[in-house]
């Protein structure tokens, strides 16, 4: 299925060159002079190899065709995350090194879309955003109106995110798991 390049998202499996990618970052670009487009961070499925590639707006790239399964991830051990399939509670271990964008988002119970390519797992798709709570972060001092300026916190999986200065420990925030950021408070 071909799809813009635009609609790429982070943890999409891509046909492209001949080989299958993972798209690992995506960043929109528009210059002052020239149409808009978009770089997409790839690494390849059977080699590791990593690839930096411009797509214009006009381009279409193929989507891999791959088995979508709805499951439920459970924990990480060691080098492996841990996830259940919801319909028949069968579990399926995946590389943490197939996750290493995605790791910072995986909370135990979320559900995910686990695609499968010839009966074999190889790749999640997450939701757009997860809600996930600040463990750490700066005590702001009355009086400081800095406007727009942000403070960073840690969140509970140890994710590092900008937040506004109004937010404090133990609150839950939504992040974007397309770009890890800050999107409000929950």
């Amino acid at each position: 299925m071909k799809i813009s390049a635009f609609d790429a998202r982070v943890g999409n499996l891509l046909e492209y060159q001949g080989k299958l990618w993972r798209v690992l970052t995506k960043n929109h670009v528009k210059p002052g002079k020239g149409g808009a487009f978009v770089q997409l961070e790839m690494k390849c499925i059977s080699d590791g190899v990593k690839l930096n590639e411009r797509f214009r707006s006009e381009d279409k790239i193929e989507k891999a065709r791959v088995e979508p399964r709805r499951m439920q991830y459970l924990y990480a051990d060691g080098t492996s995350h841990v996830f259940m399939d919801t319909e028949n509670y069968e579990q399926v271990a995946l590389d943490a090194e197939h996750l290493e964008a995605q790791a910072p988002f995986l909370l135990p119970n979320i559900e995910v879309h686990i695609n499968f390519h010839n009966d074999a797992p190889i790749g999640v798709e997450l939701p757009a955003s997860v809600v996930l709570q600040v463990t750490e972060t700066e005590s702001v001092v009355k009086g400081q109106t800095a406007a727009g300026s942000g403070k960073p916190a840690t969140l509970e999986t140890g994710h590092k995110v900008t937040v506004p200065v109004f937010i404090n420990v133990g609150e839950k925030v939504k992040v974007n798991t397309d770009t890890g950021a800050y999107l409000e408070r929950a």
